[in-house]
């Protein structure tokens, strides 16, 4: 989502109550409400077409003899970043934590997916991604490319590093914290992509 500096400051309780009563999101960043506009259709499709495929791939998936409690949210919920501090909001995010009771945030994400666009693209890589990273729970960080096909997955191992590793248009995507295998291609179902205009086209 493109970022539009307000400029509107309050405190993180004010916010929690005031930002549910207004027809645009906001997200919040030590102090400071930042509306977030609008996506281009592909960016939509793309969000919508993970947000499909996990919660079909999630429902009533048994871990053993018990309902897995994975529950996926698309755009208009909200990330509890750091408490009192920071709540954003990403595409698509998964918990799988019973503890997420909150109903208008989730506070334990394991997976957290954002859709690429040009001017998000640089907060999402870096201070969007360092301030994820220090959620306990977070296994998973998909960035998703809508220009061209790709996909990066950052993945937290063993020994708490974070690992890169891409994805093709023909390739398959294992979301190694929720189990569950997507083809690449699957998440641009209807996306159209720009190709460049040659001499011989114009």
């Amino acid at each position: 989502m493109v970022a539009l500096p307000d400029n509107i400051l309050m405190s993180a309780e004010e916010y929690l109550v005031w930002e549910p009563t207004q027809e645009e999101r906001y997200e919040y960043w030590d102090g400071e409400v930042v509306m977030m506009s609008g996506a281009t259709r592909n960016h939509n499709r793309v969000s919508g077409n993970f947000f499909k495929l996990l919660d079909d791939a999630l429902g009533d998936v048994y871990d053993g003899l018990r309902l897995r409690s994975s529950e996926v949210y698309i755009v208009d919920v909200k990330v509890q970043v750091e408490p009192g501090q920071k709540y954003f909001y990403p595409d698509v995010v998964v918990t799988c934590d019973d503890r997420d009771t909150d109903l208008q945030l989730v506070q334990f994400p394991c997976l957290i997916i954002e859709v690429l666009s040009p001017s998000t693209e640089a907060a999402d890589r870096g201070k969007k991604f360092a301030r994820y990273r220090q959620s306990l729970t977070l296994q998973e960080y998909v960035l998703v490319q809508v220009d061209q096909p790709g996909v990066e997955v950052f993945r937290r191992n063993e020994q708490e590093k974070w690992v890169l590793s891409e994805y093709n248009f023909d390739e398959i995507l294992p979301l190694e914290s929720v189990d569950v295998e997507i083809a690449i291609a699957d998440l641009y179902r209807q996306v159209q992509f720009e190709t460049e205009t040659t001499d011989e086209d114009a």
